[in-house]
């Protein structure tokens, strides 16, 4: 077994997508809590990756970027379960839910763990929980960084024209319902990097009250227990 190890930061959407592809496949893997500030837990990047989690080492390999880690697992990982269905209009509608959670519900989830100072600091205290920074490291973390997110926050729902977080969250859940219908999965009966992809975005705020509001919806509740399921039978001991 390679030797498997993530480059990552606790409240990051892209690197719960890559703990999710991990540990469906069953890969043990160590986890490093990248400084979102100083990144200096980062090893050497590929030239031109930008310097961000989340960030993979295998075998002597970088590989950054969350979709190209995922593909990565799939092609060098095919013995274990896989993300691509079998049947290629299912495949490309995987691939554009997992595009489709890249470019709006990563950015909308921000907005409600940052959005509020409440939020930010209860954001501040996930952090604190997962990290093993030192108390000074830490407490940068904690102050600056949760300030720099809730202005970041605030900017991005300026940019994309909404004014209220939680809705646009919710927005995205209708949007997931639409997917899901009353199929198993995102694409139908067998799991697709869209699955993969929502699945870990989404347990990136099972500590925070939004995740319960997503919950109140049976059918989106039903489909997350269930790919939850296969990553706790799946995942490493």
């Amino acid at each position: 077994m390679d030797d498997l190890t993530l480059f990552q930061f606790e409240l990051c959407p892209y690197c719960h997508k890559v703990r999710a592809g991990l540990e469906l496949k069953g890969l043990p893997y160590r986890k490093v809590e990248v400084n979102p500030m100083s990144k200096k837990e980062l090893p050497t990047l590929p030239a031109g990756a930008p310097k961000k989690v989340p960030v993979l080492r295998s075998a002597g390999e970088t590989v950054a970027d969350s979709t190209v880690i995922l593909a990565y697992l799939e092609s060098h990982f095919p013995g274990k379960m896989s993300f691509t269905p079998e049947d290629e209009a299912a495949q490309k509608l995987g691939a554009e839910i997992e595009e489709w959670v890249d470019t709006e519900l990563t950015f909308a989830l921000p907005t409600v763990i940052y959005g509020t100072w409440g939020e930010a600091v209860k954001a501040a205290q996930v952090t604190a929980r997962t990290s093993n920074f030192g108390f000074v490291q830490n407490l940068g973390v904690r102050v600056g960084g949760s300030l720099i997110m809730h202005q970041v926050s605030k900017r991005m729902l300026k940019k994309r024209g909404k004014t209220d977080g939680h809705r646009w969250v919710q927005e995205n859940m209708d949007q997931l319902e639409k997917w899901l219908g009353e199929g198993q999965f995102l694409t139908g009966s067998q799991l697709s990097m869209g699955d993969v992809a929502m699945h870990g975005a989404l347990t990136c705020v099972r500590d925070f009250p939004v995740f319960g509001e997503i919950m109140r919806r049976p059918r989106v509740a039903a489909w997350f227990e269930r790919v939850q399921a296969l990553r706790e039978a799946n995942r490493a001991s």
